[in-house]
């Protein structure tokens, strides 16, 4: 049944008005009806009437079933309020019951947790009381984690590994042989000691919270002992036990340490009276006046570098080794005890001496004038020029030429065999080495300059260590830079022939 815009009543209302039996209840039914149709019979009356009747009872019942939806509806409200009534109780109770609990697993969580905490506490204070009772040994003394510094004994078990230190300790000890020293650092204790004295406002480092720094001795010994025996890091690492990265660190800081405080004090050009020393002594050995220093150049085997591969190309010891060689060169001019007076590091293996040469800076100061009345001897790379004095490199010499190269010969040994006993006490020059290319000319002047300090503090070598030098270099076809000079060359030459094999100084330019 659809209901539309319909004014309801109280089931009160309308059963009081259905009750009545009076016939006006009903008047206006029969007043719009009489209005209507007139003229309908009583027959037709009385059906309309049912008819009415009927369609009023259905309206009657919709509002009474909406009367009866509308009690259930209160009936449900009141038992809802009821029930909530019920409820909201029981559900306060349900929660402070559940944050007792809460609380209560915190308090027990946070007892667990400073149960543990001390625990903790008393497990660091026996590994510290452990680490205090164990000593280490720093330089020629024994000094425990306690006493060393401002680090403490926890924080070093922390941050620096336990590496053996046995054999480091054992060579360091006073009792020490010095021939066993030397034999692992090509140098007696007292010029290893000078070394580290001149060396130690460098390197010597603080020490800091987390750990003690490696001491100066130790330092430097990592350096000299990888120089000396070439070995790889992972040996050095082992023997002093140091990182493989700290050891290699070390080897450049101190290599770039002796080359900034040692080199301008052990590897110089002499001065006029060092010169005119060599040249006595030279001239006492040969017979050839003015010679101030022998000049050689050697080539030190690299890695295959990454860029300009082809620079790097060594033809010569290619052909002579089988196997595919790069280099860099090392040129040195020496004075008549093998010590080193220049140096020029770095060039690339393919350039021949002649080139390398004329790009080192000792070239240019002579060309300025700077080396007046000297001669440098070379071998047959070398150009014959105003103050660089070679050999004759032509084939049917005469008498005076083969005596004259006999002499020079004998120079050239001193430079020679200088650059052995630099291989032979570094054998880190005669393999390929892990340093970077960059780095290596740093490497390699470290080495000359620890040559010349053993050298001028008359340090033995040991003979099986001498490197074996083998001359294969270039001749060039024409290596005559001045006329002038190759006519001092021949009156040399003739002096040294007529005078009992010793030259004047006339034959001096």
């Amino acid at each position: 049944m659809e209901i539309g815009s319909f004014t309801l009543l109280s089931p009160e209302d309308f059963s009081f008005n259905f009750n009545s039996s009076s016939s006006n209840d009903f008047s206006w039914f029969l007043d719009m009806e009489n209005g209507n149709n007139k003229k309908r019979g009583r027959k037709d009356f009385e059906e309309s009437l049912v008819n009415e009747k009927s369609g009023f009872g259905d309206i009657l019942s919709s509002i009474l079933m909406l009367g009866d939806e509308a009690k259930q509806e209160q009936e449900w409200f009141t038992d809802s309020d009821q029930q909530t009534a019920f409820f909201d109780p029981n559900y306060n109770e349900k929660v402070e019951e559940m944050n007792g609990f809460f609380d209560q697993f915190e308090n027990q969580y946070s007892e667990m947790n400073q149960l543990d905490d001390s625990r903790n506490k008393r497990r660091r204070k026996s590994g510290l009381a452990a680490a205090t009772a164990k000593t280490v040994s720093v330089g020629s003394g024994n000094v425990s984690p306690s006493q060393s510094g401002t680090g403490s004994g926890q924080q070093r078990r922390l941050w620096v590994k336990d590496r053996s230190k046995d054999w480091w300790d054992k060579c360091s000890h006073p009792d020490f042989p010095d021939e066993e020293f030397k034999r692992a650092f090509r140098m007696s204790k007292a010029t290893f000691n000078m070394v580290c004295e001149e060396l130690e406002p460098v390197v010597m480092k603080k020490n800091t919270m987390l750990r003690d720094a490696i001491p100066v001795r130790q330092r430097v010994a990592v350096c000299i002992w990888r120089l000396a025996t070439g070995e790889p890091l992972r040996m050095v690492s082992k023997r002093f036990g140091l990182g493989i990265s700290t050891c290699h660190k070390l080897v450049l800081e101190v290599c770039d340490a002796i080359k900034t405080v040692l080199m301008p004090k052990f590897v110089q050009w002499p001065d006029e009276n060092k010169t005119n020393r060599t040249k006595q002594e030279f001239e006492s050995a040969t017979g050839i006046p003015n010679v101030g220093g022998s000049m050689y150049t050697t080539h030190i085997p690299i890695i295959a570098p990454k860029a300009n591969v082809a620079a790097y190309f060594n033809k010569k010891h290619t052909e002579r080794n089988q196997k595919t060689s790069y280099s860099i060169t090392l040129q040195g001019v020496v004075d008549r005890t093998g010590a080193f007076t220049d140096v020029c590091i770095g060039w690339p293996g393919s350039m021949s001496d002649d080139q390398i040469l004329e790009k080192s800076a000792f070239y240019q100061r002579a060309t300025r004038g700077h080396l007046k009345d000297v001669w440098v001897v070379g071998n047959k790379g070398y150009p014959l020029m105003d103050w660089v004095l070679v050999p004759y490199g032509h084939q049917n010499l005469t008498w005076a030429q083969h005596g004259f190269n006999e002499k020079i010969g004998e120079i050239e040994n001193v430079a020679k065999d200088a650059f052995a006993r630099l291989k032979g006490r570094w054998s880190c020059l005669q393999k390929r080495t892990e340093v970077k290319l960059q780095d290596l000319p740093i490497v390699l002047g470290a080495c000359c300059v620890l040559h010349n300090i053993c050298e001028m503090r008359n340090e033995t070598m040991d003979p099986e260590l001498k490197f074996e030098i083998f001359d294969d270099e270039v001749v060039p076809e024409n290596n005559i830079r001045s006329m002038a000079a190759a006519q001092a060359r021949d009156h040399i030459a003739h002096n040294l022939l007529h005078h009992g094999g010793r030259a004047t100084a006339a034959g001096f330019l």
